[in-house]
């Protein structure tokens, strides 16, 4: 069971370059249900998700190289690329900040992943996080892999 909240980010923190990251390259086979594929530096991850917002079961397994290539020539839509800095929190928990690249430069999230539902309702984000977008679908990757450009221009324009 995944059950994470997200927020969009206001500033970005003091040295969150000197964190941990993963440079991301994720796409969508489906979306509903949802299929990705994953590049994680030099790791593959095939991911399907439940629906959900809050919470939703997830099942990852790695795959080779090979198989990631021949995956990514079925994928539908966007293409997200995004690099992810890993910054430790309050209670063992961690911060997942996404800058994404390409199409969505200039978006940044911030996930947090919880033990439970109840840890995620207590949770008091930082004083650098936005709006939280937890329970706005449009703000999920697999949304964000199917916009137009059209619908992109019009997205960035409502944050």
């Amino acid at each position: 069971m995944e059950i994470e909240r997200k927020f969009l980010v206001k500033n970005l923190p003091v040295n969150f370059e000197s964190y941990p990251h993963h440079i991301i390259s994720q796409g969508y086979i489906s979306t509903s249900p949802v299929i990705r594929i994953r590049r994680s530096d030099d790791r593959y991850i095939l991911t399907v998700k439940s629906q959900g917002l809050l919470a939703r079961e997830e099942f990852e397994t790695e795959i080779t190289a090979e198989q990631f290539e021949n995956l990514s020539k079925k994928v539908d839509g966007n293409v997200i690329s995004k690099i992810r800095y890993k910054i430790p929190e309050k209670d063992g928990l961690t911060i997942e900040l996404d800058i994404f690249k390409e199409k969505f430069d200039g978006l940044i999230y911030a996930e947090v992943e919880f033990p439970d539902i109840e840890s995620a309702q207590k949770y008091n984000p930082p004083a650098y996080f936005g709006r939280e977008v937890t329970n706005n679908s449009i703000y999920q990757n697999s949304s964000l892999s199917s916009m137009s450009d059209e619908e992109i221009k019009n997205f960035f324009k409502s944050l």
